[in-house]
């Protein structure tokens, strides 16, 4: 079955399909930008809080006056003291759950936001690049018609005026009035036909320019479009950041907060003092779990910075013996080739997977609650769940988060007016963040099921001035197969 993209979908059978990190990729990837991809998920204990209070500016969780083990040690030592510190850690337990939904929530519903006003920006480029293919056109037939009126013209007065003209019909060799009335008809037709190129080449000039005047209001309202969707965008990245924030505050919290709280309700001969040894355990394990972590993670680089390596100079050879490179795709589907390697003209393939849909108009399939769009402004490349997805060329990322229908979305800039997007990214599956810079051909995500998405694979578009244009032949143009 063709992997479709859509118009709107959950990620709930994530796990089905194999999308979720491997324990390789949590060590490997392990970082604050990959708990962002909690937005989307939501804290579901308090999913009735945020939709009640969720526009409701409430001062952050940080902000909180946090109890310390002194604190805890006296309160405990006295019923009344002991029951109000434990009603006050409950509640800042839960508001800190409160503030992590509710950021959360605005922060999904700013990433849809955006993706409606980005879709909406994609449709008002791609009617005013139609009206101008109309205008440009009825232009050419304008150009023709007037042509070709001045030829016919040019036939019936080439010696000079309506007088002089006559000659053509009473020299000659017309000795009978036969020949001298068949030469007047002649005259009359190529008048006649004269009129009707005339009229045509007015209709077409003037269509031109209704056209041309249609595609100018619709670039107007294309560039009006363009800036609420980078609006959206800006807002919805520091929305993913601020619920970022929320969530590292409650992780960093909640863990000594549990604590502190059964400390208070503990009513067995444990001590205050067991609580905080197991605390600085615990802390200290972590400290060795992350270096052992970020151990492995540097050894787990260099052993794909290798394997690329050694791949790409195996391509290079087998190109060389071979006496050609690769070829530009073309249709409904591709073979695939190695995802991330690099052509000379410095753009990766993004994907291993082969060409699942292709650019423009396409079949309209419906899944589960959604419906496929009818204009396809990608390619689909699916290698599988889970499968690298690799930086088409070097840039800054200025997206990496969710975005509606795309799921978890990364936009990359490469100056001079050109940016690509990758899309449909598995929960916990971006490894780059807003304002990193990637080199061409470099790990960024791993292929997922998220957004409008009928199963795993990436949806790769390409844009020239924020408007999306066909992957295909922009790749093709740059010596990549996709």
């Amino acid at each position: 079955m063709r992997i479709e993209d859509a118009a709107a979908s959950t990620d709930g059978d994530a796990e089905d399909c194999g999308c979720a990190p491997t324990k390789r990729e949590q060590r490997l990837f392990a970082s604050p930008v990959n708990r962002r991809s909690a937005l989307g998920i939501g804290a579901l204990s308090v999913v009735s809080f945020s939709a009640l209070f969720g526009g409701i500016a409430v001062a952050p969780a940080f902000a909180a006056s946090y109890p310390s083990w002194d604190d805890v040690e006296r309160a405990k030592a006295n019923e009344a003291s002991k029951a109000a510190e434990i009603q006050r850690i409950q509640g800042l337990i839960q508001n800190l759950a409160d503030d992590v939904a509710r950021k959360q929530a605005a922060a999904e519903k700013a990433a849809d936001e955006f993706y409606v006003a980005q879709q909406e920006y994609f449709d008002a480029a791609y009617r005013a690049d139609t009206l101008q293919e109309q205008a440009d056109e009825q232009a050419k037939l304008a150009v023709d018609a007037a042509d070709k009126a001045g030829r016919v013209a040019a036939q019936l007065y080439r010696n000079g005026g309506d007088d002089t003209s006559m000659e053509l019909f009473f020299s000659g060799s017309a000795g009978t009035a036969d020949d001298l009335l068949a030469r007047l008809g002649t005259m009359d037709k190529l008048l006649e036909r004269n009129q009707s190129v005339y009229a045509d080449a007015v209709t077409a000039r003037d269509s031109a320019q209704s056209l041309s005047d249609q595609a100018e209001l619709q670039r107007v309202e294309r560039d009006r479009l363009q800036k609420i969707a980078e609006d959206k965008m800006v807002a919805a990245q520091a929305a993913a950041d601020a619920a970022q924030a929320a969530l590292d505050e409650q992780e960093a919290r909640k863990i000594t907060l549990d604590a502190q709280l059964a400390a208070l309700q503990d009513t067995t001969a444990k001590t205050i003092a067991d609580y905080k040894e197991g605390e600085r355990i615990r802390k200290e394990a972590e400290r060795k779990a992350r270096e052992e972590a970020a151990r492995k993670a540097r050894e787990e680089a260099e052993r794909i910075a290798a394997a690329k390596a050694a791949a790409e100079k195996a391509a290079a050879e087998a190109a060389a013996n071979s006496g050609g490179g690769g070829s530009s795709g073309g249709g409904g589907s591709s073979s695939g080739g190695s995802g991330g390697s690099t052509a000379s003209s410095g753009w990766a393939r993004p994907s291993s997977g082969g060409r699942t849909s292709g650019y423009g108009p396409r079949y309209v399939q419906c899944g589960a609650g959604f419906c496929a769009s009818g204009f396809h402004r990608g390619v689909d490349l699916a290698a599988g769940c889970s499968a690298g997805i690799y930086a088409a060329h070097s840039g800054t990322v200025d997206y990496a988060g969710y975005n509606g229908g795309y799921g978890n979305y990364i936009r990359i800039q490469h100056g001079n007016g050109l940016a690509t997007g990758y899309a449909h990214i598995r929960y916990g599956g971006i490894f780059v963040s807003r304002g990193q810079k990637v080199r061409a051909g470099q790990l960024i995500a791993s292929e997922g099921n998220t957004g409008n998405s009928l199963g795993c694979h990436l949806h790769f578009e390409t844009y020239v001035n924020g408007s999306p244009v066909n992957p295909i032949n922009f790749m093709a143009a740059r010596g990549v197969s996709v």
